[in-house]
């Protein structure tokens, strides 16, 4: 029986006084490895607490899991959350946590799940991305008739992650936090799509989308054709209907445990 223990609200970032969740077994005198779990809410909803569910379920494979905040909007838009999690990947390397810190991954979920994609990118570690924002640039250009729209997204604070829009495609939503994400600028579309940055040093992925949300497959699919073409190994895992994200988790969750005890 593993005995959880949580230390909330350590600062990882001095410079802008982020902090995170840590979530271990204080049993075991070294865990097998850290995951950073990065909760979603499309840069402008969300917080770490969110992720609380799944770093519990990681600890009892194994892991030391620590759970960012991030900056997010209208506080700070891009590239900013992204500045904030190199800040986290420095501080927890040079960590004293009780992991073995040659075995870091990252687990996350629709923005989330671009975060770690640009961690696996520039520290070429193992992850989990979950219905990620990987297509950015293209989408948009082939979208420009999209007449962007908030729609109701009150329920994101106090909404469980599992149960937020699963009601299909919804491209003026997506359309809309997207580019609220750049706060009107159209000049970073390109440098904040993922895949044009993928190269031979680039970690290992697992990608899942459902084939009918409002995160559209093609992120997916294009980064798992830059992958190949660079020789990265990664795992896709397409769901039928319309569930985001952690949604599907209890779904995907043995083919992720077994993904990571692989990788990390």
């Amino acid at each position: 029986m593993a005995h959880l223990v949580t230390k909330t609200d350590v600062e990882y970032d001095s410079v802008n006084h982020q902090k995170t969740d840590i979530y271990y077994n204080s049993d075991a005198q070294q865990a097998r490895g850290a995951l950073i779990d990065i909760h979603g809410g499309g840069w402008f909803r969300g917080n770490k607490s969110k992720d609380a569910d799944s770093s519990e379920r990681f600890v009892k494979e194994g892991y030391l899991v620590v759970t960012p905040a991030y900056r997010i909007t209208p506080e700070a838009f891009y590239p900013a959350p992204l500045e904030d999690m190199d800040r986290l990947f420095d501080w927890l390397k040079q960590s004293d946590l009780p992991f073995d810190h040659d075995h870091i991954g990252a687990f996350g979920s629709s923005a989330g799940g671009n975060m770690v994609v640009e961690l696996a990118i520039k520290y070429g570690i193992p992850i989990v991305s979950l219905s990620g924002i990987l297509d950015i640039d293209d989408w948009l250009g082939k979208h420009e008739d999209v007449v962007a729209a908030e729609g109701d997204t009150s329920g994101f604070n106090s909404t469980a992650s599992a149960n937020i829009n699963q009601t299909g495609a919804n491209d003026p939503f997506y359309k809309w936090f997207v580019t609220n994400y750049f706060n009107g600028r159209t000049d970073q579309y390109e440098e904040a799509t993922p895949y044009h940055r993928v190269t031979d040093q680039t970690g290992t992925m697992y990608l899942a989308n459902s084939l009918n949300e409002f995160v559209p497959t093609s992120g997916v699919l294009t980064m798992a054709k830059t992958l190949a073409e660079h020789q990265i190994p990664y795992t896709t895992r397409m769901l039928t209907g319309s569930r985001h994200a952690k949604g599907y988790l209890d779904d995907v969750w043995d083919d992720v445990v077994s993904f990571l005890d692989r990788t990390v």
